[in-house]
Order: C-alpha cells, then sequence, then structure tokens
C-alpha cells in the first residue's frame, strides 16, 4: 500500500523554509536536467502549453521561447510568487495557482509538462491527473513528464511508478522519446491527433 498523495501545505512548508528547496537556481544537475528537457521537444512551436508544478519559474522560463501561450501552475502561492517575477519580462507566460486534478485550470493545450510532480500523487490521484491531462489535451498534443529516479522516502510513489501508472491510466498514445540517466527519466508522449 502506497503512501496518500501529498497536500499542498507539504509544499507551502517547504518554499515557508526555503525558496529554493530544491537548488533549482544553482544545480549543475537541475540546469542539465533543464537544458535535456528543452532538447526533448525538438525546437517544436507551440500555440498553448501548460507546465504543471512549475515551482520558481526556471523551467518555465526556457519552455518559454517555445511557445505562443504558455500557462504556469503550482499549488505553492511562494513559489509562483517568484516564479512571477522570473518570468516578468516574458510576456507569453501566465501564472495560476492550481490544485490538480482536483481543481484542474482551464483551457486546450498542445503541450502538457509534469516535471517532479507525478510522485506526490498516490495511485488513485495519478489516475485522476491522468484524466485531467486527457481532458485538458488538444488532439496530437505533446505529454512531457521528467522525474528523479533516486529514492523519495516522503512522497507516495517512485520515479518508476509513478510514471508506468500514469501511462497506464492515460491509455491511448504513442512514445515519440525515452531517455534514462543515471539521475532521472524523461518521457515524451503524443496523444492520439483524432481524438
Amino acid at each position: 500500500m502506497t503512501a496518500p498523495s501529498l497536500a499542498a501545505g507539504y509544499l507551502d512548508a517547504l518554499y515557508a523554509g526555503n525558496p529554493d528547496p530544491w537548488g533549482f537556481e544553482t544545480s549543475a544537475y537541475e540546469d542539465a536536467k533543464y537544458t535535456a528537457t528543452v532538447e526533448a521537444l525538438g525546437g517544436r512551436r507551440y500555440a498553448s502549453a501548460i507546465e504543471i508544478g512549475c515551482s520558481i519559474g526556471v523551467l518555465t522560463a526556457r519552455l518559454a521561447p517555445l511557445c505562443d501561450h504558455l500557462l504556469a501552475t503550482d499549488v505553492a502561492e511562494a513559489a509562483l510568487a517568484v516564479a512571477r517575477q522570473r518570468c516578468a519580462a516574458l510576456p507569453q507566460v501566465t501564472f495560476a495557482r492550481s490544485t490538480l486534478p482536483e481543481a484542474p485550470p482551464p483551457g486546450r493545450f498542445d503541450l502538457i509538462v509534469l516535471s517532479e510532480v507525478l510522485y506526490y500523487f498516490d495511485a488513485p490521484g495519478i489516475a485522476r491527473v491522468a484524466d485531467a491531462v486527457r481532458a485538458m489535451a488538444l488532439p496530437g498534443a505533446d505529454v512531457l513528464l521528467v522525474h528523479w529516479l533516486g529514492e523519495t522516502p516522503d512522497y507516495p510513489d517512485s520515479g518508476d511508478g509513478a510514471v508506468g501508472k500514469f501511462e497506464a491510466a492515460l491509455g491511448d498514445f504513442a512514445v515519440t522519446r525515452r531517455e534514462r540517466t543515471d539521475r532521472y527519466r524523461l518521457d515524451l508522449l503524443m496523444l492520439p491527433a483524432g481524438r
């Protein structure tokens, strides 16, 4: 039996103690992972994208040049405040507090990014996230997943476990790219064009 999904208050407490709890701004690992994340998209241009769990906006700023409009969401208002400042000069980026899957943001998107997000959910939560992603996705949308492969003792699932559950719940999709390093996995999925 896995632990229940983490409550939004878990992340609020992390950001209250440290505005960059994972070192997104300073970590060479995070920098290399973000570079690989953007490169995985192959320079494609997206009309309407969403980043779920944007944290302090470091990846958001890197995704923005590929997007006509990018909605970046997080459950932690403290993280969103930092992200808004970081991306203030990027007019195509908007931010919203969102608790997925309970209250998904409105809109449909041709790129949906979930980086370091899925293992915060238990199995039923992951299934509800997959349902929300299907509802938000335009036909032929790309869904980009990036997850840490190390130990996650405080989280309900591991990177591999969470991605496996998400893909099973998502249903019909094509894998267009899969990469693994010793520290993270990157999975780029494409939803059917005829949905």
